[in-house]
């Protein structure tokens, strides 16, 4: 119930072109955050985080007045749209007009889940080419995507057309699936709380990175880098904007990780291992 969770502390981002009675939100684009929280070291929790703080957006929120950086955590929730596509040209008709944030969520959202432990295919479109259309070549294309590829997400789906109808010009007979086994549409909807955690300096990072949820870390990278015009993660924006010059290096070398393939476990380990590596070679 998103109202209780409301009472509970939750942080609500929602799309600023839509939004619903029941609170139901995009993940994607302009989008204005709440935060309920107080704030407490790193290696604390909270007795409560009911205090309301700001409407904000961006940074706002993440970096308070002290220069220091809060920690978020943060869910998708699944939203049907209704739309499902049985074979591979209901799917390229659907795909040329779904919502970008439904590309969002069968994409990045797979990272999320709980079965994300190293999969076979990357995306749900190549689970569903492999299992529900059971085309391997097709299947193959699609799962070497990398969204991170992509600035735009509009990018993002003229890159899954073109493989789509590209390998409709070359079947003579077009796949199906069978009827329980469609592809459902699904948008996603994110959920973000304070964890009431605080990083007073960038190279307590080192430390704490290996302690984040998985959730932080999606909140962190993955969706920071949606949110932020120059493709950032919010580690990224904090060290550039809090300590201008003092930390290019370490910038770039986080500029070259990947964050897609692999999942968060891995990400997160990668994050820990560069901070740990950066600060011990600090004299």
């Amino acid at each position: 119930d998103l109202r209780k969770n409301m009472k509970k502390g939750f942080t609500f981002v929602y799309s600023a072109y839509k939004f619903d009675r029941k609170l139901s939100c995009s993940t994607v684009f302009s989008h204005t955050t709440w935060t309920w929280g107080g704030a407490v070291s790193a290696t604390e929790r909270p007795k409560n985080n009911h205090h309301f703080i700001e409407p904000s957006g961006g940074l706002s929120g993440i970096i308070d007045g002290d220069l220091r950086f809060r920690i978020k955590d943060c869910d998708l929730a699944a939203l049907a749209t209704g739309r499902k596509a049985q074979n591979l040209r209901e799917m390229r008709e659907i795909l040329s007009n779904i919502r970008v944030d439904s590309l969002y969520f069968h994409f990045w959202g797979s990272l999320l889940k709980a079965t994300f432990d190293d999969p076979e295919h990357h995306n749900d479109f190549a689970g569903w080419a492999w299992h529900g259309l059971h085309d391997a070549v097709l299947a193959e294309k699609l799962g070497i995507i990398d969204p991170a590829d992509y600035d735009h997400l509009e990018d993002l789906r003229e890159a899954l057309l073109e493989i789509i109808e590209d390998h409709l010009d070359d079947l003579e007979i077009v796949p199906s699936a069978k009827i329980d086994n469609q592809f459902h549409f699904i948008r996603s909807q994110i959920v973000v709380f304070d964890t009431g955690r605080i990083v007073d300096k960038p190279e307590d990072l080192a430390d704490v990175l290996p302690t984040l949820s998985l959730g932080s870390i999606f909140f962190h990278i993955i969706d920071a880098r949606r949110r932020s015009r120059e493709g950032r993660d919010d580690f990224q924006a904090w060290l550039e904007g809090s300590f201008p010059g003092e930390y290019d290096g370490l910038c770039l070398e986080i500029g070259r990780i990947d964050p897609f393939f692999g999942g968060l476990a891995r990400l997160r380990t990668e994050y820990a291992t560069l901070f740990e590596n950066h600060f011990r070679r600090q004299p």
